[in-house]
């Protein structure tokens, strides 16, 4: 990947590893991925991001190889957006750093920019709208279709079921017709290859629905991932998300319920053509609005 290095840091009591380019005095920008995905899902934007003179940095989540699996099997979102914080300590970010999220990495995001805003300009959130808005989309019957793999992997043979094959099938149902993601199935499975690495990604979504798998030192960061923070969030969700569809997070493409449970100065808007994977699906968009809203 022309431009795009590796690297590895120390944070939050873990070792990251993580992709970067851009000047090493430009602003921060960290871009977190999500499942069943990995940091090449920023392979785009990273480039895009330099161009622009930002240092941009996607780390592998945790549990995620290279990244440590944590010791404490600690998954739940406010640990994500502890990791958040600590790795803009860890990579020297200022207050003009900005974090992006897609799918568990928008969990990070929101929590991270709530619960230290102080850390943050600006944040960007990809296919999970804020709390008050997904937990809302469960109650409609298509979505609890699409979302059969959260209630699979509540189940012992959650373990069993994902394996190369199980991440394929979600990456073809989640993206439009004919996508051709077989390159990131491979960067998943490489995260994912051996059976710890399986159980810490099935991890989060075991704590997402059973409080009593949340370590309680990242109580208050969980609580600031369903807050509504004050840092303007741009959200960006694919029109043709196979996973968490737009008819549940915006019927009739009306996008009014995300923005009013956002900060003040949010916006957000449908990228049409674009799947879960929206940053994958159509990059040139993607990769626009992103720096437009950097560049506000």
């Amino acid at each position: 990947m022309g431009g795009i290095t590796a690297g590895s840091v120390k944070a939050n009591g873990l070792e990251f590893g993580y992709l970067e380019a851009g000047p090493q005095d430009g602003p921060l920008v960290l871009c977190l991925h999500g499942f069943p995905d990995s940091a090449h899902t920023w392979r785009h934007l990273l480039p895009a991001l330099a161009a622009a003179g930002h240092r941009a940095v996607a780390p592998f989540l945790r549990g995620y190889a290279p990244t440590s699996v944590p010791p404490d099997g600690a998954y739940q979102g406010g640990a994500l957006a502890a990791d958040a914080v600590a790795l803009h300590e860890a990579l020297g970010g200022a207050d003009d750093a900005v974090v992006i999220g897609h799918d568990w990495g928008a969990f990070a995001a929101y929590g991270a920019a709530a619960a230290a805003p102080e850390r943050w300009r600006r944040a960007v959130a990809l296919a999970v709208p804020p709390m008050p808005v997904l937990g809302t989309t469960f109650l409609d019957y298509e979505q609890l279709k699409r979302s059969f793999y959260i209630f699979l992997f509540q189940t012992p043979l959650a373990e069993m079921a994902l394996d190369e094959a199980f991440v394929a099938g979600l990456w073809r149902d989640w993206s439009p017709p004919g996508t051709d993601h077989a390159e990131d199935v491979g960067h998943a499975m490489d995260c994912l290859g051996t059976p710890e690495r399986r159980a810490a990604a099935i991890g989060y979504y075991r704590a997402m629905l059973d409080p009593s798998r949340r370590v309680e030192r990242f109580a208050a960061e969980e609580e600031a991932v369903a807050a509504v923070g004050t840092r303007p969030v741009l959200y960006l969700h694919g029109a043709d998300d196979g996973c968490l569809g737009a008819d549940a997070v915006a019927p009739g493409g009306d996008l009014g319920r995300v923005l009013a449970a956002l900060p003040d100065g949010s916006q957000a808007a449908l990228v049409p053509g674009g799947g879960h994977f929206l940053q994958l699906d159509r990059p040139d968009e993607v990769n626009r609005r992103i720096l437009a809203w950097l560049a506000a």
